[in-house]
């Protein structure tokens, strides 16, 4: 079975490869192809891929391109992790946006709507290649806005483009384990966006132990969420939110933290993946070494500054491996080998969500099989999770409508319907100073 990584020069391609070299199953990946615009990085991370498959036999073959088509001809599966203007590009979308004094974070609020209207122009030549080219694969997406790119994809793809984030997947077994129950056991009742989503039941047995954990405020202050957004607010709330909702919760105290921080979290990243990928020039470097080094640094430095306002401290050892590989893997062993599994990950709404229409890619529980993922019902969000969600997915529709017409008018609409962004004017200027510091985004007229 042939896998394609788009973004394949990416630093977390390893954590990928690494996931298959443990996977003797019938119907394995055997062929992964890494493609990258930039054949330096392509080469650096092609070498830690060649040390973790060592001492594996029948590990996959690995070859690297820096042509497109060439990548996707053949493919059974393409995983799409690309990113658009690189780090430099996030780096900009945050400061930019701090400097209007609104959050520039990658895929909430300013600095997601950046980083969309530069990236769906590019995932959708991508879809439309993949429907030409490989018509038979399967795509998954990593790429952020995970759910925007993903609902831009699937116009051309329909349901055989399929989006995936761990954080839920982290969410829930954080939950399920100070409430001393097996993760794979447990059935997680999230509902929402791409980094907008709840979980409101924790059903163990068929029993729902949630209301437990929520009337137990020294148990709801044990585990990353409660340190980070307070065991009185979950109470308040009846539900524990996606880590990413404390950007909309404490709003301002996210923005404080980003503009008094030494670094942007993308301007950190862009210089020690840098100094990474500068490394791993030398042909003496130790690549995995070099790779397994930086990656730890960059776990533990994860939301740093949401922890610090929070005063939520470190972040705990288990939270530290990672876990995006893990349902990407899955998700194509369930579809790959008809094995049925459920996941949560971003789909087509269909009818699970009745304030948004069909089209609407949400993020689920879903069943998974060979023909696909298929979101499962569940019961309405509440009246202040239904108005958060319509309205960043309304966001979400000038984006790709900005994406498509090329109109400057549409981007500025998206940018000031967006929740945390306080006025027209602001959104002027961030319009302004994004087409500025982008080419990308030359496109607005």
């Amino acid at each position: 079975m042939r896998l394609t990584i788009l973004g394949g020069g990416g630093f977390r391609v390893p954590l990928v490869y690494g996931a298959l070299l443990g996977d003797r199953a019938e119907g394995r990946v055997t062929h992964v192809v890494l493609h990258d615009l930039d054949a330096g990085r392509l080469s650096a991370v092609a070498r830690v891929l060649a040390e973790q498959a060592a001492d594996v036999p029948d590990a996959p073959e690995v070859t690297v391109t820096t042509d497109l088509d060439e990548a996707l001809r053949g493919a059974d599966f393409v995983f799409s992790a690309i990113r658009v203007g690189g780090l430099e590009g996030r780096a900009a979308d945050e400061r930019i946006a701090l400097d209007q004094g609104v959050l520039g974070q990658e895929t909430v609020g300013a600095g997601g709507i950046a980083y969309g209207l530069r990236t769906v122009p590019v995932a959708v030549d991508i879809a439309q290649r993949v429907a030409r080219l490989a018509p038979d694969a399967w795509v998954i997406n990593f790429t952020n806005p995970a759910g925007l790119v993903t609902e831009a994809m699937s116009r051309h793809l329909g349901d055989r483009v399929i989006g995936i984030c761990d954080s839920p997947v982290g969410l829930g077994r954080r939950i399920a384990k100070v409430l001393g129950a097996d993760p794979r056991e447990a059935w997680i009742d999230y509902v929402g966006l791409n980094h907008l989503g709840w979980v409101r039941g924790l059903r163990v047995a068929g029993r729902d132990e949630l209301p437990r954990l929520l009337a137990d405020p020294q148990l709801l202050g044990s585990f990353e969420e409660g340190k980070l957004f307070g065991p009185e607010w979950l109470q308040s709330l009846g539900a524990v939110p996606n880590e990413y909702l404390h950007y909309y919760y404490f709003n301002r105290e996210a923005v404080r933290a980003y503009q008094e921080a030494e670094k942007t979290r993308g301007a950190f990243l862009r210089d020690q993946q840098a100094r990474f990928y500068e490394e791993m020039k030398r042909p003496d470097a130790g690549a995995l070494t070099a790779w397994d080094r930086t990656r730890a640094e960059r776990e533990a430095t994860y939301m740093s500054e949401n922890r610090e306002t929070a005063g939520a401290g470190e972040r705990d050892a288990d939270d530290l491996s990672g876990g995006y590989e893990k349902v990407a893997l899955a998700l194509m062993r369930a579809i790959a080998r008809d094995e049925r599994t459920t996941l949560i990950l971003n789909v087509r709404n269909r009818r699970t969500l009745g304030p948004l229409d069909a089209e609407a890619v949400i993020e689920v529980p879903c069943l998974v099989d060979a023909n696909g993922a298929h979101p499962v019902a569940v019961e309405p969000l509440p009246d202040h999770a239904t108005g958060l969600v319509c309205a960043v997915k309304a966001v979400e529709r000038e984006v790709l409508s900005a994406a498509e017409s090329g109109s400057r008018t549409t981007a500025v609409k998206a940018f000031a319907l967006h929740p945390l962004v306080d006025s027209v004017n602001v959104a002027r200027r961030l319009v302004d100073g994004y087409t500025s510091a982008h080419p990308g985004l030359a496109y607005l007229a």
